[in-house]
Parts: structure tokens; sequence; C-alpha cells
């Protein structure tokens, strides 16, 4: 895998192109390899410019020194029901059976491997001062008993662990509406056991159901509205009761999923991707092998460019060369602190709403009185802010535990802790010590501010001077102490956890991101949004695309759907051969 993509960080003042693609990240690298590819443009017809000095936007795999292994600070898996990012991964046919025989798409290699999720019979829980193994609630109930917890639960709730009573939640609001019981019951079951339940809806059947689904409970305020139009923590807190909402938001491990998003999108995601039985794959090279991968294959063609380090300022359509190029673009060469100008005929803003929200809102595109319905839609969606901190130890004190990989959960301002992984030459291990998101967002930063950073020690094949090169990405000093503290209280005292020798530490709301996810407002018609995002004013040729105006917000596969679907209807490519005809897009 090469991931010494060449950049040009430089200018070229007054250069002409037919696609301005703004934003190396995943949706955008993909737009720019898919147009060469399908031999719609040549390679110097299609410029791909970015502010940032690396690329993948919020993918972004390291290695620390003393380890011979990955981490990730951004995206790090993919489900294996997503086929686009599989097949790129992977190969295709993806339903051969053996994976040898599979064609590669791309020319780089890349190695799928498990994303193990570990044994929730070692895995810790720590709730309320409270410590369980995560299987705690089923070894409970196979033994007919309900597992008791320092939450007040509904007697009808009691007993459940967070995913059955997510699932049990959206059981039964879908089956409370006639019609989704009536068209889909036969593919929403409830087993044998009071705590089982499982939904066999495809895609094509979920977005079916998410705009019409209506809210039946007739005590409820919120009785005969759809649930589109509903926050999920309304929602929640209407069937399970706020200490339910307490115990979901806590033992479910992302805050962010129960935050006030919208209902409708929220029940495929959860039944989705936080259930029993998915299959999550990462890159044995780091997951931002799969960004490397396109802009390898792109850079490929001569003529195609990267124009790194060089930040979109504006755009216009009045300029001189208006006969021959709609747009003018100007950048600003962060190296040299000059601006320049580009002209093109469309342009592909493959960027999340903050990186919107930070271009010239004056221009003719975003003026909100000259467009009113983009300034609404952009802001359609939640700007979830993610944080990630990275430790390496000299040694893989977890496995004292019996903990081998996973994550363990708490209710701290931590969250989540994963279990990387250990180099077996040197036995140095890797943790990702915290995975903040949303309100802790707050306990951290008031840490992360603070000017003292943490300081690196030598380890074993972990030079200072090696070390010293990531001074700048070390968290905090006051912030590694209390992620330390944290850790010893989530896994208690029956074991020493010793101090780590390096941090690495990202904060996602850092711009240009604004955030390392994103969730859709409640109210909001996501079946028109999304389509419409992709060429929001119809005599302008300008898109956007990428993971936030997506149904599958959070994952690359959300970001190159809708790429996909732009190219497609709007650049008039066929879908690709390596693609499953059958293989369901969204909206």
């Amino acid at each position: 895998m090469n991931k010494n993509t060449p950049l040009n960080t430089g200018m070229h003042p007054d250069l002409k192109t037919e696609v301005a693609i703004i934003g190396a990240g995943t949706s955008g690298l993909y737009t720019a390899y898919r147009l060469l590819a399908d031999q719609k443009f040549t390679a110097s017809q299609v410029q791909i410019f970015d502010m940032n000095s690396k690329l993948g936007g919020r993918l972004e795999s390291v290695i620390m020194p003393g380890m011979n292994f990955w981490g990730e600070l951004g995206g790090m898996r993919y489900l294996t029901s997503q086929e686009i990012v599989t097949t790129l991964i992977e190969g295709y046919p993806l339903s051969e059976k053996d994976p040898a025989k599979r064609t590669p798409v791309l020319k780089d290699k890349m190695t799928p491997v498990p994303f193990p999720m570990g044994d929730p019979a070692e895995l810790i829980m720590y709730l309320r001062k409270e410590r369980f193994k995560q299987n705690a609630w089923n070894v409970a109930q196979d033994s007919g008993e309900k597992l008791p917890t320092r939450y007040y639960l509904n007697q009808d709730d009691f007993g459940f662990s967070s995913d059955q009573l997510f699932n049990k939640i959206i059981y039964d609001v879908l089956m409370a509406d006639p019609w989704v019981a009536a068209t889909y019951g036969s593919k929403i079951i409830k087993g044998s056991s009071i705590y089982d339940y499982s939904f066999e809806l495809t895609s094509r059947d979920w977005d079916d159901i998410k705009p019409k689904m209506v809210y039946n409970f007739e005590n409820s305020p919120y009785n005969k509205r759809k649930v589109n139009d509903l926050g999920f923590w309304n929602l929640i807190k209407d069937q399970v009761s706020q200490e339910g909402y307490e115990f979901l938001a806590n033992a479910g491990g992302y805050y962010s999923n129960t935050i006030n998003w919208n209902s409708a999108e929220a029940f495929p995601y959860m039944v989705g991707d936080f259930s029993a039985g998915t299959v999550y794959k990462t890159i044995e090279e780091g997951y931002d092998s799969i960004a490397y991968a396109l802009a390898n294959a792109y850079t490929d063609y001569q003529g195609a460019t990267i124009w790194s380090e060089n930040k979109l300022l504006t755009f216009t359509k009045d300029h001189p060369n208006k006969a021959t190029h709609k747009y003018e673009l100007v950048f600003l060469n962060l190296k040299s602190n000059k601006q320049w100008k580009v002209y093109a005929n469309t342009l592909v803003l493959a960027m999340p709403r903050k990186s919107l929200e930070l271009l010239d809102q004056n221009n003719f595109f975003f003026n909100i009185n000259e467009n009113s319905m983009l300034n609404t839609n952009i802001r359609s969606v939640i700007m979830e802010p993610a944080f990630k901190i990275l430790m390496g130890f000299e040694y893989p004190w977890w496995k004292e535990l019996g903990i081998d990989s996973g994550h363990s959960i708490t209710d701290l301002p931590m969250r989540q802790c994963y279990y990387f992984g250990t180099d077996p030459e040197t036995d140095n291990s890797m943790l990702l010590g915290s995975y903040g998101d949303m309100e802790t967002e707050t306990f951290w930063k008031a840490l992360s501010d603070d000017k003292v950073l943490f300081e690196v020690k030598a380890a074993r094949s972990a030079s200072l001077k090696e070390l010293h090169e990531l001074n700048d990405v070390q968290a905090t000093k006051m912030m590694v102490g209390e992620l330390m503290n944290q850790l010893r209280e989530l896994h208690g005292d029956q074991i020493t956890i010793p101090e780590p020798y390096v941090t690495y530490f990202k904060d996602w709301t850092d711009e240009p991101f604004g955030a390392g996810y994103h969730a859709w407002k409640a109210g909001f018609s996501v079946k028109n949004v999304m389509p419409y995002m992709r060429k929001p004013v119809a005599d302008e040729q300008i898109h956007i695309c990428g993971e936030a105006y997506s149904d599958q917000q959070g994952w690359v596969e959300g970001a190159f759907c809708e790429a996909e679907k732009m190219l497609q209807e709007y650049f008039g490519l066929h879908r690709p051969i390596w693609l499953n005809p059958d293989y369901y897009l969204g909206w």
C-alpha cells in the first residue's frame, strides 16, 4: 500500500479545468476516480483541492513508535453489508465464497481483516460505580433471572440489556402502526423469549417505512405524529421513562446514538449497526488505506493533481472567463499565504456541514437572501463532536483481566476504551483511551486547551527522538492524568495500570471538520433533502456530497453512496460493473 501519494502544495494561477472537486476525503477521491475510470473526462479536466496536508478527511491511521501496526484516530471499520466500500477493499463478486477468486477494483492491495469486538464474558461495563461483565444480562436471563442494576427501570423493561431494550422500543413503535404491521409485520419478529426481537427489513423496506411511520400511543403527547418528526430522546423517554433513557445512553456506549436526532433515521441505524450478528472488518494497512488507494488510482492518470494546503475562499460567476468556464474559484495557498484563481464548469463540494459553512456565505450560492432553501438544508444535520486519544503502553496490561480485544463501556466521561493490539516483537500495546462524544466533549475541552502537554518517555524500540516527533499531537498532561484515573476506576483495583509512554490526541471538532460525524435533525424530510443536496440549485453545476447528508452517517459507505448517485444522476455515469446491480444506494 502506497501512502506517499503525490500532493501539489503549490499554485497554478488561472488554471482551467472542467470539474473542480473541493475536498480530498473519501467522497471527493471516489468522485475523481470514477470520472477518470469511466473516461468521462481526461485527468487534467478533473482536479482535486484540499486545505489539509493529508488525504482521507476524517480517516487517519497512525503507527506509534515501538509498534508495527496501525491505530485509528478517525473512522476505523466497515460493515460487510456495505457493498461499495467492501468491494473496493476486497474485490468482486462479493458472493464468491473464495476471496482469492475475486477481481480487484483498485490497484493498491488492501488486506481485509476482522475488526475484533472481543469476548463479552471478559469485557467490562461500568455504570453508576457498579462493574459488570458485558454479558451479565444474558447470563442472568439464561438462568431465568433478571440482572439488577442501579437504574430504576419500568417493570416491563427490567432485566433487558441496552441492545435488547433498543430493539424492544423499535419493535413496539413499528408494530403499533397498523400500516407497518400489515405491510412488514412478517419481517419484524418477536422471538420466543421476551428479550428476543429481530428485524429482517432491507434498506429499501426502511426507506418505504421511514417517511410514513406514525407514532400510535394514545396517552402520549406525540400520539398520531410522524416518527420522522420526533426526536429520539423524546421517543425513548416516552417509551421507557427518563431513567430508561439514561440507561440506554450510558450502557449503549455512544451518547450520539441517543441525542434528540430524527427517530425514523435512528431506527434502522440502531438495528443495523449496533445489534447482534453485525460483522465488522477493517484494513490491516490502516483504514485510511481506502482513501490512499482511491487517490493513487486517480493520480495514476497523466495530469491528475491533488492540490493540497490550498483553501477555497469563495467562487463567483461574474468573471472575465465566463464565456468558456462558468465559475471562478479563489484559493488561498496556505504555504505562501497568496491567493490564486481557478476556472471550472462544475464544482463538487465534497465537504461536511462545517466546511460548507466556512466558505464565503455571501456569494451567490450560499447567500441566504438568494437561496434560503440551501441555507436551511445545510443545517438539517446535527454536528456531532467526537475525539479520540490513542495511548501507547509498554505491555498489554488488560490481558491480566482476560481481555484480548474489543471495548469496555462506562458512564465516566471517557465513555469507551478499545484494546487495539500488541506488537509481538516489542510487547508495546495500543489502547484507544477515550472515545468521547456529545456532552463529554465539554469535559475534555477544558483539559485539552491546556498548554502543558504529556511528556513522552522512551520505551522498547521507541527512541526519544522518534517520540519527540509526536510532541505536537500529545494530549495535555492534565488530560492524560484524568484519563488514567478513569481507566483505573473502570478496570478496578485487581490490576495495576502503568503510565503510558506516548499519546496521540485528535479532536474532530477542530476546523475545517467541525464534527466527527453527523445526524439528521427531527422534522426534516430526509427523503427530499438527500437528493436536493446532490444538486441544490437547478441551473447551477454545483454538487454537494459526503457522509453528512447521507443515510449512512458516520460511515465511509454513506460518502460513497452519495457520490455514486450524484455521478449517475448528473455526470451520466453507468453503475460500475464491479457493483452488485441489486445493491440499493438509497434515496
